[in-house]
């Protein structure tokens, strides 16, 4: 039993060692270098990064709400006065 498993085991890591140098994997390689080049040049920004910016947008637009309020209750009180 214990020459079946040895058999068996030398057999997993030779396909293990083919796997790792065949040409699949350099196809593989090549493919995830050239798709990370290309996706360099876009002009991409994070998840986080776009969380935070859309956070940002968010207080910004309630700002201006608030400052478009404040600007129209001044100007009311202009034209009581």
């Amino acid at each position: 039993m214990q020459k079946a498993t040895e058999v068996l085991d030398e057999m997993a890591r030779r396909v293990g060692e083919l796997m790792q140098s065949s040409p699949v994997r350099d196809m593989e390689k090549n493919a995830k270098a050239v798709l990370s080049a290309g996706l360099s040049r876009l002009d991409l920004v994070t998840r986080e990064e776009f969380d935070v910016q859309a956070d940002v947008l968010i207080r910004t637009r309630e700002q201006l709400a608030q400052l478009e309020a404040r600007v129209a209750a001044l100007e009311a009180q202009l034209k009581t006065n």
